[in-house]
């Protein structure tokens, strides 16, 4: 479980295609060893560590992954958006993700303010149920309050902090972000689905 607090931006060092599956290596310099067997979220997808050496750490990616996250597009050099798992003696700072994307959403706006930027992406049709406004969402996997929500179109406002320690101050229109929407939400319509 991961609560969407990045903790580190790591750069992607290698990519190795295998055929329908991928293998990452990411440097990211995090407190301790990294463990193999581990998990740890890279931009809101949950890896397994699959080999270390130093900074550097390496995950197989498996074609489902490929097809429904945007670590389909990722390239050597790129910055992404780094969360280790939840302890359980550790602050829940942001909300319960699993690191289970949903799906990918397109930036489609950027309006920057001198305090704030608001960021707006379109969601795919299939996730519009589960986000409310003032809702969590998880983009990237980053814990964000949906501020505006306009059908599949949501907008999260981002503080300076943000911008600079994720890699949302990176994107341009058209770039794709992870999706993970809130698993409650999914879990109340499944239950109630099953006793209609």
């Amino acid at each position: 479980m991961f609560t969407g607090i990045v903790e580190t931006v790591g750069t992607v060092v290698s990519v190795v295609e295998n055929g329908s599956t991928a293998q990452l290596t990411i440097q990211s310099a995090l407190d301790g060893d990294y463990v193999h067997g581990e998990s740890i979220a890279v931009n809101g997808v949950c890896l397994t560590v699959a080999a270390s050496e130093g900074e550097a750490w390496t995950a197989d990616v498996m074609r489902i992954t490929l097809e429904t996250t945007a670590l389909s597009g990722v390239a050597v050099g790129d910055r992404v958006n780094i969360e280790r798992a939840l302890r359980a003696d550790a602050r829940l700072g942001g909300h319960m993700l699993l690191g289970h994307v949903d799906g990918t959403a397109t930036l489609v706006a950027v309006d920057k303010q001198p305090e704030w930027t608001d960021l707006t992406f379109e969601i795919p049709a299939d996730l519009e149920r589960y986000v409310v406004r003032k809702g969590s969402i998880a983009l990237n996997g980053t814990s964000l309050t949906v501020a505006e929500l306009e059908g599949r179109h949501v907008t999260v406002s981002l503080i300076p902090t943000t911008l600079v320690e994720t890699t949302f101050g990176d994107l341009t229109i058209g770039d794709r972000a992870n999706v993970e929407v809130d698993v409650i939400g999914k879990y109340v319509e499944k239950m109630l689905g099953e006793r209609a």
